[in-house]
Parts: C-alpha cells; structure tokens; sequence
C-alpha cells in the first residue's frame, strides 16, 4: 500500500454507489464520527448537499483520487478508514 501521507493530483468522478468517504472520516463540522454514515448520505450513497452552501469545507475539498478509490467501494473504505486511523487527534 502506498504511504497514506503522500498527496496525488489524479482526478477521478465520484465511483457510484460507493460513499466511503461520507462513512469512513469522522466529519467534526457535523458531528460525524469515523465509521457512521453521514446524515447527509441517500439510500443510493450520494451526498444530499453536494452542491449546496451547507456542505463544509472539508467534505469539498476532498477530491477523489485513484489512490484513495483503489479500484472498488472496499478498497476506498479501508484507505480511508486507515487515514482516519492515523490522523486522529
């Protein structure tokens, strides 16, 4: 696996029906914590304020990426589930 600090700059869309990242991180702005799934989260895992003023900045700011995606859904919730891990205060 490579190191979960390194930053990439490979664009990706959303994978559908995946949402690791409104589960895996805890989401301090809304009360989330790591491993819950987001309020904000549809039954059809897509962000119900994508585009609107109230999602915070930490969820837009968080561009898919190949490194994070991996190549499935499990491959994205382990990474990101492992980069909470280590960034937990």
């Amino acid at each position: 696996m490579k190191s979960l600090a390194r930053v990439t700059l490979n664009k990706l869309n959303c994978r559908p029906g995946c949402g690791a990242c409104c589960i895996a991180p805890s989401i301090s702005t809304l009360g989330k914590a790591a491993g819950v799934y987001c309020q904000h989260l549809s039954a059809d895992l897509r962000c119900t304020i994508f585009a609107k003023p109230e999602r915070p900045a930490c969820c837009s700011g968080l561009q898919p990426s190949a490194e994070m995606c991996g190549n499935s859904r499990d491959e994205a919730l382990l990474w990101l589930t492992q980069l909470e891990a280590a960034t937990a205060g």
